[in-house]
């Protein structure tokens, strides 16, 4: 005979081989008793048995009439709290989940019911079918000029932040003097409000003005060689590498801090393991940290390319006119708020985020299955 606790009252699992288990029950379960909690006490009833009945079936009928009494308290008592119930729970929860659905549930449902009208906000809309999205992947030479656009942008600030990241977060996580400190200054562009960044920057890339212009001014200056700044902003060329150069600046800085937890995981004893080895601090390096943050690694690099391609406040401000010199810095989403709130085309601004959601669900699916290849779990995970 064993006890075990479920839903807070005693549970008598029986077992035929016990031949004191009837006068146990009989001797110790409790009588039930309305006025208590039902949760304190099992209520239980004493049944009379006749004579010639078997202890078998005693305990078969002491816990049936201990059922059906806790079955009666239960319904005589539904309102009273129960630690088995679970409505507290779905109403926490009632928030949260009522908030997902009307700001995210819903507003995707109606982009993709608005991808197939055409709508200007202002007369009622009218049905188009699938004419908007053979019109944005056929005939919009804007739309490939900003899906090139967002191309460049992620295949350019991903691996360079995961690089920056890694390095940072490397020289960071030594033993030396102020690195708390180092750690708050590199963290702080994170806090900073981008486009109060933007801004800053906007002043810094300008080549009449600008600290970095005035720094390349002065530089030639000292060498004697004929070095002139570009013009950063207005230049297809360097218009780009300016958004890059923000972005990198606003966003390692968060690389760093999840690098730097990652690799503070990493077991020392396989450091030490390896320096008795003979391998030198790249082989430590290349060997056990890069292995073992893989993880680490996969994470960053799922969320950092979703948010490249739904770059948008930094060509914004830097670049608002015109998105840059022939809209160099034009994105998907740059593309979408101009269609949405500047043009009236809220069908087309609709086709093209079920076209983006379609592009990033398509990359972090591919992701997601090619890093089995590379991402090493502990334990064999």
């Amino acid at each position: 005979m064993r006890i075990g606790t479920n839903y807070n009252f005693q549970v008598v699992v029986l077992q035929q081989k016990s031949p004191a288990l009837p006068e146990w029950i009989l001797k110790n379960l409790p009588s039930c008793n309305l006025d208590q909690d039902p949760i304190m006490t099992l209520p239980a009833r004493k049944p009379s048995f006749p004579k010639g009945v078997s202890k078998t079936s005693k305990v078969a009928a002491t816990l049936r009439c201990t059922q059906g009494r806790l079955s009666e308290v239960y319904r005589r008592r539904w309102f009273r709290w129960r630690p088995d119930q679970q409505w507290e729970a779905y109403l926490f929860l009632l928030p949260s989940f009522a908030g997902f659905l009307i700001f995210v549930a819903l507003p995707v449902i109606a982009a993709l019911a608005l991808s197939f009208v055409h709508w200007n906000l202002l007369t009622p809309p009218t049905f188009a079918g699938v004419a908007n999205y053979t019109q944005l992947l056929t005939q919009d030479p804007i739309f490939r000029r900003a899906l090139w656009n967002t191309a460049y942008f992620t295949v350019t600030i991903v691996p360079l932040q995961l690089i920056f990241g890694l390095a940072l977060a490397v020289a960071l996580n030594q033993a030396i003097r102020g690195v708390t400190l180092y750690r708050l200054i590199y963290f702080m562009p994170v806090v900073t409000t981008i486009v109060a960044a933007a801004l800053v920057f906007q002043w810094m890339f300008n080549r009449d003005f600008g600290l970095i212009s005035a720094m390349i001014w002065k530089l030639g200056e000292l060498t004697g060689l004929p070095i002139s700044p570009p013009d950063w902003l207005s230049s297809s060329a360097w218009a780009k590498p300016a958004v890059v150069i923000l972005t990198l600046w606003k966003n390692t800085g968060f690389t760093m801090v999840i690098y730097l937890a990652g690799l503070q995981a990493v077991p020392e004893e396989l450091y030490d393991a390896a320096k008795v080895d003979g391998a030198n601090a790249w082989q430590r390096f290349r060997r056990i940290t890069v292995p073992m943050i893989s993880p680490t690694t996969f994470f960053l690099l799922v969320i950092q390319m979703i948010g490249a391609f739904q770059l948008f406040s930094e060509p914004y401000v830097m670049t608002r006119t015109q998105s840059g010199p022939l809209q160099a810095t034009l994105t998907i989403v740059y593309y979408i708020y101009q269609n949405a709130f500047e043009f009236g085309r809220m069908g087309k601004a609709s086709a093209m985020a079920w076209v983006l959601f379609t592009l990033i669900f398509t990359f972090t699916f591919i992701q997601t299955r090619l890093q089995r290849r590379w991402v090493h779990y502990e334990a064999g995970e």
